[in-house]
């Protein structure tokens, strides 16, 4: 399911719904017959490519080398996804905007508990959004001269790992590098830690050979084998040739499922099966409520691209979740003078359902603060516990700041509780008789509708919050809130006009990147068929 949909609706990221000029299948290669030569020839890395009138140039995938012993090819990846995604901008001046061919989930085994894919050849949309956001920043900017990342990347990798400091980028490494890699977590035969496999897109897979082997991956140290037009690096050779003849990631039917209920995978996308990681891991946890809590649940996300704002999406699936589904929060019905809110629905039922877990480990060891807090709040605020504090959590829960008086002595803050207005109602009269008793204002302005109870720093914002409002109506609500109507969890923040802030103490080059940001949110669904979520940075 995709984070911008409602979860009966079609999700937009679905990859034939957004206009594709040319993905194509160029990278996927036959596996040869055995009598047959094991060397293929791709299309040249360099080899530029029109889209309109614009001739772009281009990236690559992280280089796989093993460092040490057994954990170099990993860093490489983790190295790759730091570089390329965080800092190193340049790796995404794709000389070629296909976005086609084998992924490494078709060369990498269906028995992964974990996975990690990073393209850098997805589709022309993608890209072309991820060249436009890039040039807005100083530290992303000038990286799209045309220079190959891959050697910049390599380099780094060397200064870190003294094993791969044999190899030369331009002989080495350059003519065979591709532009696709993917990390599996595999259960280890017999047992114990789980091991790793890497897949990384190739070119020549001669060249790929003498090169990996100059990166550390000879002597014994790891095994290599080669399955449609990827370098499958394994922790021994009898695992890199299993590796090669099992049957696909791709046609598990759990992870088929997951990535197409992710919809479009952008250019870094994510999966796991959390039971089976956490009891891989820390076999501690295999008796304990977390693991119970999680049983059956999987884990997918990507990294995606649009022309206004980057998206890391998820979603859950299976575990153990709460019957029924929570209502849709009301972030939209917010003033439109509103700056920030966050929203969530269900907390007061989750609080109830959690309670007695709550009592039980304020009752056991270092359970002494917990204790003490819930009885100072039954003694001196007259609680009713839990009931009152779910009472005030409420069936939707949602905080808001207002602009004005934003940066005055006293911001206009508030809280929109969907409850039971009278039971709220008396809550919050006990809470500030016992402040006034203390000889102290209690501060509290209040409001109440039809299910609405408001709590408020002054008594003209609770009415302004009371009354409703427009932010939903806002184009920079609704791009950093997608499907705001249908989510059960929302969180934004205008950044545009929460600079003022935080601008002065900002350099000239911090300055100008900060006001290249527009807002920020994140949203999604939870209930008994999983969850969704959005993170979305949104750039003017």
């Amino acid at each position: 399911m995709s984070p911008d949909t409602s979860p009966n609706a079609p999700s937009p990221w679905r990859p034939g719904d957004e206009p594709d000029l040319d993905r194509t299948i160029a990278y996927r290669v036959p596996r040869t017959a055995a009598n047959e030569a094991h060397t293929v020839r791709l299309p040249s890395w360099t080899e530029p490519e029109e889209i309109g009138s614009a001739t772009v140039s281009g990236p690559a995938a992280p280089p796989a080398g093993r460092g040490r012993r057994g954990r170099g090819w990993i860093l490489a990846l983790v190295a790759a996804v730091l570089v390329g995604v965080v800092g190193g901008g340049g790796v995404w001046a794709a000389s070629k905007l296909s976005g086609g061919g084998a992924q490494p989930q078709d060369v990498l085994p269906a028995n992964a508990i974990a996975y990690v894919r990073l393209d850098l050849d997805p589709s022309a949309g993608q890209k072309l959004a991820l060249f436009g956001i890039a040039r807005k920043f100083s530290a992303t900017r000038d990286a799209f001269g045309g220079d190959d990342p891959r050697e910049a990347l390599v380099s780094a990798l060397q200064k870190g790992e003294p094993g791969l400091s044999k190899a030369d980028y331009a002989r080495d490494v350059e003519p065979w590098l591709g532009d696709r890699v993917g990390l599996a977590v595999l259960p280890a035969d017999g047992g114990g830690d789980p091991v790793g496999a890497l897949a990384v897109q190739v070119k020549d897979e001669a060249a790929a050979r003498t090169g990996i082997a100059k990166m550390g991956l000879d002597g014994g140290k790891g095994g290599l084998a080669f399955r449609e037009g990827y370098a499958i690096i394994a922790m021994s050779q009898k695992l890199a040739d299993e590796y090669v003849k099992a049957a696909p990631l791709s046609g598990e039917p759990h992870f088929a499922a997951d990535l197409d209920a992710l919809g479009e995978p952008g250019v870094l996308s994510f999966w796991m099966d959390a039971e089976k990681v956490a009891a891989a891991g820390w076999s501690e946890l295999a008796a304990t409520p977390v693991l119970r809590q999680i049983r059956g649940m999987r884990f997918a996300g990507a990294l995606r691209f649009s022309g206004d704002y980057a998206e890391l999406a998820g979603i859950t699936r299976g575990g153990t979740a709460a019957p029924g589904r929570p209502e849709p929060v009301k972030i939209g019905e917010l003033p439109a003078s509103t700056v920030a809110a966050a929203s969530i629905s269900g907390l007061g039922d989750l609080l109830r359902e959690q309670w007695p877990s709550v009592e039980q480990s304020a009752s056991g060891s270092g359970g002494e603060m917990v204790q003490q807090a819930l009885a100072e709040a039954r003694t001196q605020y007259g609680l009713s516990l839990p009931d009152d504090l779910a009472t005030l959590l409420g069936r939707s829960l949602t905080l808001a700041l207002d602009e004005q008086d934003l940066d005055g002595a006293q911001p206009r803050v508030g809280a929109v509780l969907t409850t039971d207005t009278a039971k709220a109602r008396d809550v919050v009269d006990r809470l500030k008789g016992h402040l006034n008793g203390m000889e102290r204002s209690a501060g509290i302005a209040t409001a109440e509708g039809d299910g609405r109870f408001v709590i408020a720093s002054t008594q003209e914002y609770a009415d302004a919050l009371n009354g409703g409002g427009t932010l939903g109506e806002s184009e920079t609500f609704r791009l950093a809130v997608p499907d705001a109507a249908n989510a059960t969890y929302a969180v934004y923040a205008d950044l545009d006009r929460l600079e003022k802030l935080y601008l002065d103490g900002l350099n000239d080059q911090g300055r100008a990147d900060a006001e290249k940001l527009r807002a920020v949110g994140l949203s999604g669904t939870h209930g008994e068929d999983g969850s969704t979520f959005a993170l979305r940075l949104v750039f003017n």
